[in-house]
């Protein structure tokens, strides 16, 4: 199966092209007013559209209501939804049902014990995403802070351990051109995501820095050997 490489938090057509362009496969587009990524929904349909069919577009929220989906689906109509907040297994399962989308949950990592989530997850949404937990702070955003967490905590699990991941993740949180081969070395992910690891400033997406990504994602995916057969499924292009 092929690897996946997203690009998220892209917010103007420029960047977006830029993205597309470079081979991107999905793209995100989020939905978090506090966010310096977010747009909105008129600006979220034009960029959609833009990139119907091109790529799999991406809806990032953050502990949103029904009547925020509602909204933001309408004007976006996006492949999937990424949950970046503080939804439970039983909220995920409700969102899942009642818009009829595929689900990618977001789960925050700062250390081992953090990974006992993933089982929980896994088991209600169609996607898991591995992230750096914020800062603890009020202002921390909860996710795009540009923090990776330690890389090693996959990097000694194997399947059928305790906290393994149990199959195919996403990895974020502090990815860059510079060190997106090694995460990915280390961890073996299914996919990657970067959004401030490609900007010149918060929200400003850099059309080079996202062509340096992709590129050295994908050769690293295709230098990375192949992952274990339970972690093969899941994640489709």
């Amino acid at each position: 199966m092929d690897h996946i490489i997203k690009i998220c938090g892209l917010s103007t057509p420029e960047t977006l092209d830029a993205a597309l362009g470079a081979g991107a496969d999905w793209v995100g587009f989020v939905r978090f007013p506090r966010s310096p990524r977010h747009v909105s929904l008129d600006s979220g349909r034009v960029l959609s559209a833009q990139a119907r069919g091109r790529a799999r577009r991406v809806l990032l929220l953050v502990d949103a209501d029904d009547a925020a989906i509602a909204e933001a689906l309408e004007a976006l109509d996006p492949d999937l939804l990424q949950l970046h907040g503080h939804e439970t297994p039983e909220r995920v399962t409700a969102i899942r049902a009642r818009f009829g989308r595929p689900v990618m949950k977001a789960v925050g990592v700062g250390e081992t014990a953090d990974l006992e989530a993933v089982t929980l997850y896994r088991a209600v949404a169609d996607h898991v995403l591995l992230d750096a937990k914020p800062p603890k702070s009020p202002d921390a955003l909860p996710g795009g802070n540009g923090l990776p967490f330690d890389w090693r905590l996959l990097a000694g699990l194997r399947p059928g351990d305790a906290l393994d991941p149990g199959g195919p993740f996403m990895l974020s949180g502090g990815l860059h051109p510079g060190n997106v081969a090694e995460a990915i070395a280390l961890t073996r992910p299914q996919a990657v995501d970067v959004s401030s690891g490609v900007e010149i400033g918060p929200g400003l997406k850099d059309p080079d820095r996202i062509e340096a990504f992709v590129k050295a994602a994908r050769a690293a995916f295709a230098a990375a050997p192949p992952a274990p057969v339970a972690q093969q499924q899941g994640i489709p292009s």
